[in-house]
């Protein structure tokens, strides 16, 4: 009887055991850390169900972002063109890659991607999702210029990573679908929503008259005539996320979101970024032709070029712009850089 008991008692542990490991381990959720300023004034964040936030993902993520392992010849990685320090942006025209080659766009800085309700990433559209926005720049030969295979051998390889993908996603089977995933997550943890501006709309701070007066050129639209495109205080996103053709070339050599629709009446179609930290990610414009934001100001004042697609919005195209004085250029300016956020380059959690 004793022995029949012993059995028993191993066949219960055996069975409590082998329901553990099929439950499977549970990665532990971490819904984003949504701002005041964004829940009083916009929808939630658009987070895929398939691709839940979770702090293992995350931190995985993190990690992909800042490892080279991801380039073919072990040199950069995506931090090396968005770099927390210019908000997730670089310094170059147009980003370079492990070959030293340059490419034609300039990086696009990354915050705030969770709110990109068309679901269209990219200076032209051409990713339908942030994870496949995270899939092209590894196998691109003026990026990272890499192989997915290669790079998830590279990773299961490594005496870390089986583990972390253990921990993220219940599987030490990497995959490029993963690892992109992973990204992803990290990606939108990327916040920003406490520049001045943001601090002023809550009643922590004040503006100067000057900057008030900008903002004032910034909505009227016999002035600067911005908010069409870049919001306004209650869209603190300060990007309407569409695509537009703002008046760059009379004649165009990159197509824009024209090369991806087929559209002609795409073509010169570019996304219309966020206004936000415009201190820390010059140069600007899709192809980083605008050093300066003065040169920016002044290309909407006066140096419009009229084209077939040209945007309704640049409704004084016929005269250049919209002919700001250079007082209003310089309040115009200082109300811009209110819009910069120095705490979300300076936070821990987003540095390697």
């Amino acid at each position: 009887m004793k022995a029949n008991r012993w059995i028993l008692l191993i066949f219960a542990v055996c069975s409590l055991s082998c329901s553990d490991d099929e439950r499977g381990y549970e990665p532990t959720a971490m819904p984003l850390d949504i701002p005041e300023i964004f829940s009083s004034n916009i929808i939630a964040p658009v987070i895929p169900a398939d691709n839940p936030q979770t702090v293992e993902g995350v931190a995985l993520g993190k990690k992909l972002f800042f490892d080279k392992i991801l380039s073919a010849n072990g040199t950069k990685a995506c931090a090396f063109c968005h770099a927390p320090q210019q908000a997730f942006t670089d310094n170059m025209i147009t980003s370079v890659g492990i070959d030293g080659i340059a490419g034609t766009r300039n990086s696009m800085p990354i915050f705030n991607l969770a709110w990109n309700y068309d679901k269209r990433f990219n200076w032209d559209g051409s990713a339908l999702s942030l994870e496949r926005q995270a899939e092209e720049p590894v196998e691109n030969p003026i990026e990272l210029h890499s192989d997915w295979d290669n790079v998830v051998e590279r990773l299961q390889a490594d005496p870390e990573y089986p583990e972390l993908f253990q921990l993220a996603f219940n599987t030490s089977t990497i995959t490029k679908e993963l690892t992109t995933k992973a990204i992803a997550q990290f990606e939108r943890t990327l916040i920003s929503a406490n520049s001045k501006f943001d601090q002023y709309s809550l009643g922590q701070t004040t503006l100067t008259a000057q900057e008030l007066n900008g903002l004032d050129i910034f909505l009227r639209e016999d002035k600067g005539d911005c908010f069409h495109c870049h919001g306004n205080p209650n869209n603190p996103l300060w990007t309407n996320n569409d695509f537009h053709n703002n008046g760059l070339d009379a004649t165009f050599t990159d197509l824009g979101l024209g090369a991806v629709t087929g559209d002609p009446n795409d073509n010169g179609k570019f996304r219309t970024p966020s206004l936000r930290n415009l201190a820390y990610t010059a140069p600007y414009m899709h192809d980083g032709r605008f050093t300066t934001l003065d040169e920016v100001i002044d290309h909407y004042s006066e140096g419009l070029q009229d084209s077939p697609t040209i945007d309704p919005l640049m409704k004084q195209v016929d005269q250049g712009g919209v002919q700001l004085t250079d007082q209003e250029k310089a309040d115009l300016k200082a109300f811009l850089l209110t819009l910069s956020d120095p705490s979300f380059i300076n936070n821990p959690d987003f540095q390697n």
